[in-house]
């Protein structure tokens, strides 16, 4: 029975087996869907399929340098523990080469890696160590120059806090930077770059805030000058202290250092995703009947 790329799409949506094992799986059983699907589960390869309900929010960030190009990888485990497993570390590291290859997420899930899509090499992983795992984001960075940081690192090249910058200038500073930006976690370059969404509402809750106080709108308008200043130098990466030298803010520090910071990005393991509170005395109970 001739095999059509519908049948493979339907069988791993069903089983959340990778293209070529659903291919191989229908093959086998001469296009019989129920008798692939029990093909695949004797395999251990339709395991995937009943992870991907679970919250992933451990894992790894992982960065990679080419040249004046840089990207940072977001891996998602659901425990801790896998993202100390070497062969996840190693396919992670495997997936950040081959982020320099493509500009998105979902580029990157379609590249290849030893021959297999990354998409099948997470539904492999998935289904081997036993926990859902997903390729949650990537982002890539140019420059004259680009520095890396791994903070909290578990392997070479990754681990909870991933940063790039990238300047024109001294590269000892910029890993200076970087070191600052993991700990101070700006959300932007400069002023210009902040979303004005955020600016906006912080605006409004100090108008409020200011309101309560009583004073004449006049004085208010002053307050919030102030106020609004200070939010976006605190929240600006060119704006914010120095960790180095607190007396100088960074754009100060990188005009001393002759150099001109132009980006960066910081990925943290799991920042932004809900994680599942458990209540494992609940969960022995329940398990009890």
């Amino acid at each position: 029975m001739a095999i059509t790329a519908s049948m493979v799409k339907e069988l791993r949506d069903s089983t959340g087996a990778g293209m070529m094992d659903a291919k191989k799986a229908l093959t086998e059983t001469d296009g019989d869907m129920e008798a692939a699907v029990d093909w695949l589960r004797t395999k251990g390869l339709a395991k995937a399929a009943k992870k991907s309900g679970r919250t992933a929010a451990e894992g790894l960030v992982a960065v990679a340098i080419e040249g004046g190009k840089g990207v940072a990888v977001e891996v998602n485990s659901e425990t801790d523990f896998v993202a100390k497993n070497a062969e996840f570390q190693g396919m992670v590291a495997s997936i950040a080469n081959a982020a320099l290859t493509v500009d998105s997420v979902d580029e990157l899930a379609a590249a290849e890696v030893d021959g297999k899509p990354v998409s099948d090499v997470l539904t492999g992983a998935i289904a081997k160590i036993g926990e859902n795992m997903t390729l949650r984001r990537m982002g890539k960075i140019e420059g004259e120059t680009v520095v890396p940081y791994i903070h909290n690192a578990a392997a070479d090249g990754m681990g909870k806090i991933g940063v790039l910058v990238a300047l024109s200038g001294d590269e000892t500073f910029g890993k200076q930077v970087a070191m600052h930006i993991a700990a101070a976690n700006p959300a932007a370059l400069g002023e210009s770059d902040l979303d004005p969404a955020i600016v906006e509402k912080e605006k409004q809750v100090q108008m409020d805030i200011a309101r309560e106080s009583g004073k004449p709108e006049a004085v208010i308008e002053k307050m919030i000058v102030g106020r609004m200043k200070k939010f976006i130098a605190e929240s600006t990466l060119l704006g914010q202290a120095f960790v180095i030298n607190p007396d100088l803010t960074v754009e100060e520090a990188a005009k001393q250092a002759g150099a001109t910071i132009t980006g960066f990005i910081r990925f943290e393991v799991g920042e932004g995703i809900e994680k599942e509170e458990s209540d494992f005395a609940a969960e022995v109970a329940a398990a009890r009947g």
